[in-house]
């Protein structure tokens, strides 16, 4: 009597491997996420080789070389592609060791936010009841704030400083992973998977850890990227201000903050730092498009 092989369970390399391709398929459909993607990771090149890219050190000052214009424009160097401020620094040298100080803002506040708001998300959605109740009402009343005018505030009371701005624009975007988190969560404790770990012995750290929250990253994932044009953003309205980094850091907004007297006398000088935060946010934000439509089942099915 022969005997019937048993089937050879694929490796688990090749199920990676396989589901890479599966998401590359889906994102790949989204044109304007796979050209946003390549603008994301030039920017963070730049920022990554920026002493080696930016043709001067960002606080280097040129006396005699004050608000000189773009290369391309009467009067212009090509000493300074993207011309000079008003005190003599290199507009071009600032935007890429800008890039550097605006990617790490993103970082850092999605980091905060993301392992903050899930945590307190992953726990209001499995244990319910007050504990739910009490967590979610501070996170409405957060939401009630408009969102830069609670960072104002915050930074206001912490004071001024780049980490500040920081922190306050964390605690302001941690509702949104806290919300996502718990509805996640709620949707995920009543599947089989669940109850088999529970029967098994699992217990609640394991439960909400290991077997819940990796099938809730799926949407976590977008709103982190998402999140990160917004940090960028708001640390850019707070340097405007005068409330975030501090001269002579070249930030991009701090840099947008010394300039707005300029605006008819040296458009470059506001111009330049202005197109840097549009263009990163808008190609940090065509990747969370593509992201939630390579994430999103029912995309996915449609």
């Amino acid at each position: 009597m022969t005997e019937i092989a048993s089937p050879v369970p694929p490796k688990t390399g090749n199920l990676r491997w396989a589901a890479l391709r599966e998401f590359w398929r889906y994102f790949s459909v989204n044109k304007g996420a796979v050209i946003g993607l390549w603008v994301f990771v030039v920017t963070v090149l730049i920022a990554i080789f920026a002493p080696v890219l930016a043709p001067h050190s960002a606080e280097q000052v040129f006396s005699k070389s004050i608000l000189v214009p773009p290369v391309w424009q009467q009067g212009g160097s090509s000493m300074f592609i993207l011309g000079t401020d008003a005190v003599g620094r290199d507009i071009l040298s600032r935007l890429i060791h800008g890039a550097r100080f605006s990617l790490a803002i993103g970082l850092v506040v999605v980091t905060i936010a993301m392992i903050s708001g899930v945590t307190l998300g992953v726990i209001a959605g499995y244990f319910r009841g007050w504990v739910d109740a009490a967590i979610m009402r501070v996170m409405d009343i957060i939401l009630a704030f408009p969102s830069l005018l609670l960072a104002l505030v915050l930074v206001s009371i912490l004071g001024k400083g780049l980490f500040n701005a920081m922190l306050a624009i964390a605690l302001v975007l941690q509702p949104h992973f806290a919300r996502l988190a718990r509805a996640a969560v709620m949707s995920e404790k009543t599947r089989e998977y669940v109850t088999s770990a529970k029967v098994a012995g699992a217990g609640h750290i394991r439960l909400m850890l290991v077997t819940i929250l990796p099938n809730c990253l799926g949407p976590l994932i977008v709103q982190a990227t998402l999140s990160f044009s917004n940090a960028i953003l708001e640390a850019a309205a707070l340097g405007f201000l005068g409330l975030g980094a501090q001269p002579p850091t070249p930030e991009w907004g701090t840099m947008l903050s010394g300039a707005r007297d300029l605006i008819t006398r040296a458009w470059w000088v506001v111009t330049m730092p202005g197109l840097a935060i549009l263009v990163t946010v808008l190609a940090i934000n065509l990747v969370g498009d593509g992201l939630r439509d390579a994430l999103d089942p029912k995309l996915k099915r449609s």
